[in-house]
């Protein structure tokens, strides 16, 4: 059990009558840590080097295991179905799903793919039994599987066929969103599109290069927002961030947009929402139109507890934070 002893008080800023304080409540462990997800006062990550952390506490333990057998496997994306169940993505050939039942003493092997061409990039489950996986295209169609008994069978099905250079990113497992009835998925490299149940549009969003497009999309309601960049330059913030009032038919960008590349966002209502990436974290309390940085310290993944009104964040060498909205 590695007991998080590390709560530093990063940065606050004063947005009207809120504050908000980044702590950093784990760090320091050799993993570049992906996959974020949680239920309750369970907090589950994911990374590179086999790592599979979990927090029963809100995250102020943490007990860390590297998955016997995948120790070179990089877990970009994780799936949390309650407190003892979740399963893990892992990226490029062959690729992996793992299920544990039992708070990740032990993992089964669900779905494998030796295909040259696979390169998992999110997951996602809508409900208990109902899930999505989404990979860059095989054979010129976006690859996606579905599950509808937990995760424990995974069934691919046709995706739609993809551009040239057209690709997903598997920056934070947020490239794919479910919001009511409906699947949504964001591309990215040479064309960055939004893909909503057998439509498209094409973004307008950075993109032309192997490097930018689309990283994140999240639905709150009517409300999306959609964020990415270069990850190549990630201080280059011109057109990385999207908001449509309208479910995704009409996009307009931020008067004041994040401060570069994101690779996810993610609300805790309709007005307040956070973002992240390799040069910090932001935050909107206006519903997108305005953006304010919270810290410059660089996170891939975000996980919102909005029974607390908290943001979990997880980024490299193991670091998580977690960031609450109190009143003043």
């Amino acid at each position: 059990m590695f007991k998080s002893l590390l709560f530093v008080f990063l940065s606050a800023c004063s947005l009207g009558a809120t504050s908000q304080n980044l702590e950093i409540i784990a760090s320091e462990r050799p993993t570049n840590l992906r996959g974020i997800g949680g239920v309750k006062n369970t907090i589950w990550v994911s990374g590179s080097n086999g790592y599979i952390g979990r927090s029963t506490d809100a995250g102020r333990t943490w007990e860390w295991k590297q998955v016997p057998g995948f120790e070179t496997n990089d877990f970009r994306d994780i799936a949390v179905l309650d407190t003892n169940t979740a399963l893990v993505m892992a990226i490029a050939s062959p690729a992996y799903i793992l299920k544990t039942t039992d708070g990740g003493n032990s993992w089964k092997t669900v779905y494998e793919n030796r295909d040259t061409a696979m390169f998992l990039d999110a997951m996602i489950f809508a409900g208990q039994k109902k899930g999505y996986v989404i990979g860059d295209p095989v054979l010129g169609k976006i690859f996606i599987a579905q599950t509808t008994d937990a995760g424990n069978t995974w069934m691919p099905r046709p995706g739609p066929t993809a551009l040239p250079g057209e690709a997903f990113f598997a920056a934070s497992g947020t490239n794919l969103t479910v919001t009511g009835t409906k699947v949504l998925m964001a591309s990215g490299g040479s064309t960055s599109r939004l893909f909503d149940n057998g439509n498209t549009i094409r973004l307008p969003l950075m993109q032309g290069t192997a490097s930018t497009g689309a990283n994140s999309i999240a639905a709150m309601g009517s409300l999306l927002m959609i964020a990415g960049g270069d990850f190549q330059n990630p201080n280059r913030s011109d057109s990385v961030l999207l908001i449509s009032k309208d479910s995704g038919n009409t996009f307009r960008q931020p008067e004041n947009g994040p401060r570069g590349y994101r690779s996810a966002v993610a609300p805790l209502n309709q007005r307040i929402w956070v973002t992240c990436g390799l040069n910090g974290v932001d935050i909107t309390t206006d519903g997108g139109k305005n953006w304010r940085p919270v810290s410059g310290q660089p996170f891939n993944s975000i996980y919102i507890d909005r029974a607390t009104k908290t943001a979990y964040l997880s980024g490299p060498k193991g670091t998580i934070a977690r960031f609450a909205r109190s009143e003043n």
